[in-house]
């Protein structure tokens, strides 16, 4: 069986903490910013984890990502 090989638009936008978690970056953080409070903009810059349900499916197409 050939290798399997990594997805590169979700090796591009999701990357593996230490404890293996996935990490992601916040949406709604492009434009239209005027709109939008200080403390929103504030908290959209921190990363987040990948929910559970979603992670299973997502660290399939991450195969040799650390």
């Amino acid at each position: 069986m050939p290798k399997m090989k990594t997805h590169r638009g979700a090796a591009k936008r999701f990357s593996k903490t230490g404890t293996g978690k996935l990490k992601r970056s916040h949406a709604f953080k492009r434009h239209i910013l005027e709109s939008k409070s200080a403390g929103r903009k504030r908290g959209l810059r921190k990363p987040a984890l990948v929910s559970s349900g979603d992670a299973k499916r997502i660290a399939q197409l991450l195969v040799y990502v650390k």
